[in-house]
């Protein structure tokens, strides 16, 4: 079972819908209890960095998510999911995040901001979670910000966008990603179902 987790700051529906064509089990978590008989989370999310960091502590799962990546279970970030794993983010300063990876979030200083469309991503290792997804294929992105990961080796893919940045993540079995999967076609449902497989 999947639980995806709804702190008031995510695509719940779209997430939702994508593992249910895909026919994988799952249900939205809005509360700490749901997550007792998950098998994987799932951490979407679109918004502020200090707002979402608030409204996991409020409803509780902010600790449970740092036990739960601590006890190396199944985990998947996407956008604004994806930042919170840092330590922290220039949009909220003195705001600290998840700490799951050391680094932090910084805000794109050229080019149209927010990054709005379809951008493509380089393979910067092989993974598991990139089965059948060819190198320099296109995913949908909305960000302002983007990881700075002190650990190059955790980065899979990257995206150009006036800079280059990571777009995919992964050490061990926590992974994530900037773009919306559930958004991005059939290449994105892939990528989850490689996601569900790998788990």
């Amino acid at each position: 079972m999947i639980a995806i987790i709804d702190y008031g700051a995510g695509n719940l529906k779209s997430v939702k819908k994508a593992f249910d064509y895909l026919n994988i089990e799952c249900h939205i978590a809005t509360d700490v209890g749901q997550l007792k008989h998950a098998e994987r989370i799932v951490l979407p999310g679109v918004g502020a960095f200090g707002a979402a960091v608030k409204r996991l502590h409020e409803s509780g799962f902010f600790d449970a998510i740092v036990e739960w990546i601590r006890a190396d279970k199944p985990f998947f970030g996407i956008c604004l999911g994806m930042q919170l794993l840092m330590e922290s983010s220039s949009e909220s300063s003195g705001v600290g995040g998840l700490s799951a990876l050391k680094g932090h979030c910084d805000r794109f200083q050229t080019g149209k901001v927010p990054q709005i469309g379809w951008n493509c991503i380089t393979k910067k290792k092989d993974s598991p979670l990139m089965h059948d997804i060819p190198d320099a294929t296109y995913f949908y992105f909305l960000h302002g910000y983007y990881i700075v990961p002190e650990d190059a080796g955790c980065v899979a893919a990257v995206t150009d966008y006036d800079i280059t940045y990571a777009s995919v993540i992964e050490r061990s079995t926590l992974r994530a990603v900037q773009f919306h999967p559930e958004k991005s076609g059939d290449k994105g449902l892939q990528l989850l179902k490689n996601w569900v497989e790998l788990c």
